[in-house]
């Protein structure tokens, strides 16, 4: 995407455009995951859609896998999770799967097969002939994820994936985009959940305000301040841990410390550590969090409750 611009008409009587892209330049490198980050507002699904078709640009130029936006070919190669799936709610969701093997022009038995293969991927293979009408909106995401793959897509596009899942599906998800990974496909994903950009992406657009901030590998956006180290501590008291470190940040991590240690300390630290009878779990050097980041880039009155994670 390459100067990219999109704008919303606003309003009843006077209506104003709203801007909601300005400008946007964005690569998505093939055979990664990819995401794509922000608050809300930020113009992540507006970006989304633009790209599978769903809306058009105001200005700019896009291709997907090296086609442009106009040329329907490359269609079939690409899956695509909205942020809120509306799915027949009359069929149930074996039939719904087969019949978007049929949109791809699967012959019967080979759409009887992926459904059957997808259902029990996404941890619906129980539910897989109840009407979707009874199911719950956990339960419609990972169907609606199951769609997206039903052609076995080069390039898979999920805006908001874990929207609405419990942990075990958080977890299902992320193992699932782990596995397209691995089989050689390109993952471009939206969320607004930091923890879910740190475990699963090999780089990430930051957007604020419908412009890239940063983009890049999170190694390289994220700062390591080598004069401080993490010191991960267990098996101390509240106590112990101000006597160790009085004047040092220490942050309760259940049954856990952790102290944030100059690096001249660190073997003090840790001398006193051992004669407290605690445990040193790690020491490694002080790296920025995501949300971290975002926090110090993102103006004062915008970032306050913007983020998850």
């Amino acid at each position: 995407m390459r100067g990219v611009r999109k704008s919303y008409r606003v309003g009843h009587i006077r209506q104003k455009l709203r801007p909601v892209l300005k400008g946007l330049d964005l690569t998505v490198p093939r055979g990664e995951v990819f995401g794509c980050l922000g608050p809300n507002g930020a113009g992540k699904t507006t970006t989304l859609k633009i790209l599978v078709g769903l809306l058009r640009m105001d200005a700019g130029e896009a291709r997907v896998l090296g086609r442009p936006l106009g040329d329907r070919a490359w269609r079939y190669r690409v899956g695509y999770l909205p942020e809120n799936p509306y799915l027949y709610d009359y069929l149930t969701a074996r039939e719904y799967l087969e019949y978007v093997g049929r949109l791809f022009g699967m012959s019967a038995e080979a759409r009887k097969r992926r459904a059957t293969e997808l259902l029990e991927r996404v941890g619906m293979s129980r539910a897989a002939d109840v009407a979707l009408r009874r199911a719950s909106k956990g339960m419609l995401q990972r169907v609606g994820l199951a769609q997206a793959l039903v052609n076995d897509p080069e390039l898979v596009i999920l805006d908001e994936p874990m929207s609405g899942l419990d942990p075990l599906g958080r977890h299902l998800i992320r193992r699932l985009i782990l596995e397209l990974k691995d089989a050689g496909k390109t993952v471009f994903f939206s969320t607004h959940i930091l923890s879910d950009a740190e475990t699963l992406c090999d780089r990430v657009a930051l957007l604020r305000d419908g412009q890239v901030t940063a983009a890049g590998r999170l190694a390289d956006i994220l700062a390591i301040d080598v004069t401080h180290m993490e010191v991960l501590v267990s098996a101390l008291s509240v106590e112990q841990v101000k006597t160790i470190a009085p004047e040092l940040p220490a942050r309760n991590l259940g049954e856990r410390w952790r102290l944030e240690v100059p690096e001249a300390s660190v073997g003090q630290v840790l001398d006193k550590v051992r004669s407290a009878q605690g445990r040193v779990l790690s020491v490694l050097p002080m790296r920025q969090s995501l949300e971290e980041f975002f926090v110090r880039e993102m103006a004062p009155g915008q970032a306050e409750g913007a983020w998850e994670g």
